[in-house]
């Protein structure tokens, strides 16, 4: 018997105190990181800005993404930035540095799912039992801080290693050097064959697949082509009783309706609970919402 499926929803990370979503309009959104204000291209923006007449200029800005025609962009700043600098969500605490492809190393809206899954973990930790968790497309590494600062052993795999190497700057900033975390520059399909062949288990899976890559040795990923494939070799890697299973995404190529069948379809005969929908942003200029991804949850 599958898993009851709700029907999806939204979610909002609103608990941030270092992160602003402040205004969105004409493509383009100004958020305050700490204490630095950036303007960013975002293709959901589609509507107005609020009171602004088209092609007003942007106020009050310390860095603008200019996009290009061609393809990438440009960082356009008032004033000089930091290479680098920290910003916090409760006890994690996060290395921001605004990148030549526009973004800053942490998305704020998965911060509903550090909450939710945090708390599945501490309350299994109470309980007396250890939780490992396998992370794949791990990227910089929040999820992986947030599940080690939950109580969590964590493998965080990512095909780039730059990106493991952030992880491991994240981990540090937030008081967790020393924790269990295996840290893997590897493309993910492969690891997690290699992983069966080890007979290693996880306890939860939290995977955040990109549409198109490469992975460590020039493997080409394809989400439609290749999600469903991994998702078969990852159920060989759950324990008999696991906890939860993570699929975050941010492409228009997904519904939140499809990440919950395949869930169902993966998972079917366990029980449990899925719920899926779109993660958000509270934007403070209006009170809208900006949909920043899709998420699929199942949990025992």
């Amino acid at each position: 018997m599958s898993a009851p499926v709700q029907r999806p929803a939204l979610i909002v990370a609103d608990h941030w105190r270092d992160y602003e979503l402040l205004e969105c309009g004409d493509g383009m959104k100004r958020e305050r990181w700490g204490e630095f204000t950036l303007v960013r291209p975002d293709p959901q923006v589609i509507w107005p800005r609020s009171g602004q007449k088209p092609g007003a200029a942007w106020a009050s800005w310390d860095g603008f993404y200019h996009r290009s025609e061609q393809g990438g962009g440009r960082w356009e700043f008032r004033r000089p930035l930091p290479d680098h600098w920290k910003i916090s969500y409760g006890a994690l605490t996060f290395k921001i540095h605004p990148t030549s492809f526009k973004h800053t190393g942490l998305f704020p809206e998965q911060a509903v799912n550090w909450d939710w899954f945090g708390a599945k973990i501490k309350a299994a930790r109470a309980a007396g039992r250890e939780v490992s968790v396998l992370n794949l497309f791990g990227y910089t590494g929040a999820a992986t801080v947030a599940a080690a600062a939950a109580g969590a052993t964590v493998c965080h795999v990512d095909a780039a290693e730059g990106m493991v190497k952030w992880c491991r700057e994240n981990a540090a900033l937030s008081g967790l050097a020393d924790a269990p975390v295996r840290y893997i520059a590897d493309d993910c399909l492969k690891f997690v064959r290699r992983e069966i062949k080890r007979g290693r288990k996880y306890d939860a899976i939290i995977m955040d697949p990109p549409t198109y890559g490469r992975g460590s040795t020039g493997e080409m990923w394809k989400l439609e082509d290749h999600l469903w494939e991994l998702l078969t070799e990852c159920r060989a890697l759950l324990t008999d009783a696991p906890l939860f299973f993570l699929i975050n995404a941010y492409t228009a190529r997904l519904s939140p309706t499809v990440v919950a069948n395949l869930l169902a379809e993966l998972l079917a005969g366990r029980g449990g609970r899925i719920t899926a929908g779109e993660v958000g942003l509270p934007i403070q200029a209006d009170g809208k919402v900006l949909p920043c991804g899709i998420y699929g949850r199942w949990e025992a």
